[in-house]
């Protein structure tokens, strides 16, 4: 197939499809100005300033021992506050609002699938808008952590940790149940900017049993073989051939 083919097959797929779940990862959030992780240009392939590796750098024990200089890269590398909803984020909502049952499994913590107007969106990897004193529990949102001097403390004194899975950490439990349940009951699974390679998110993939399978992606993906569709593209080019 051409690329207008498989832009028709895709329109297809979505118009006979009543429940899809839409699995994303860093790839749909890069033209709103965030960076994915893996790419030539991704964060984990960006110089530091240490010895240390991005990926040791959001490790549970590094912010364990090491606040300081965890929350100096997060705060710069992972928080992008004044990001926006691309339009592949607002496509997607819009399809909840024309009556399709929409649900999002997302390995993203930005929170723009949200702000777009989705309203069933589960995030495996947390979010940065949650934060929590690890002390007393008190809520704080991702403003007071990016803001505050330092390492972000509690009224209470505590230390304030994002609710965010840092590497050496489980998955949320409910979140995966929730997850895994969204992609066995959907018709059509649409995988978009996503190398699926993080385990054990990317494995839920298996879990579907459905009829039409997309991979949305710039580059080719392992799944790409098990895929009913494959459109090697920019999420935000694709969906502004859609109606």
């Amino acid at each position: 197939m051409n690329d207008s083919e498989k832009i028709a097959k895709l329109q297809e797929m979505i118009d006979s499809s009543e429940k899809i779940c839409v699995f994303t990862g860093a790839g749909i959030s890069c033209p709103s100005g965030i960076p994915d992780f893996r790419s030539a240009n991704g964060l984990y392939n960006e110089k530091t300033n240490t010895t240390y590796s991005p990926e040791q750098m959001i490790s549970h024990s590094f912010f364990v021992q090491r606040p300081e200089m965890f929350y100096d890269f997060y705060k710069n590398k992972m928080m992008y506050l004044d990001a926006k909803p691309n339009d592949a984020h607002i496509y997607f909502a819009g399809l909840e609002k024309k009556g399709k049952k929409v649900s999002v499994v997302t390995q993203n913590i930005d929170g723009l699938h949200q702000a777009a107007g989705s309203t069933d969106v589960i995030e495996l990897h947390g979010s940065i808008h949650r934060n929590y004193c690890m002390n007393c529990g008190k809520f704080y949102d991702a403003a007071y952590v990016k803001n505050y001097e330092g390492v972000p403390k509690c009224g209470c004194g505590g230390t304030i940790k994002p609710d965010v899975v840092l590497y050496e950490e489980p998955l949320d439990e409910n979140a995966t149940m929730k997850a895994i349940d969204r992609i066995a009951s959907a018709d059509m699974m649409i995988i978009i900017g996503t190398s699926l390679i993080v385990y054990p998110a990317a494995s839920y993939v298996r879990y579907f049993r459905g009829s039409n399978l997309v991979l949305l992606n710039k580059s080719s993906t392992a799944y790409d073989t098990s895929a009913d569709l494959a459109i090697y593209d920019d999420v935000v080019n694709v969906v502004h051939q859609l109606k």
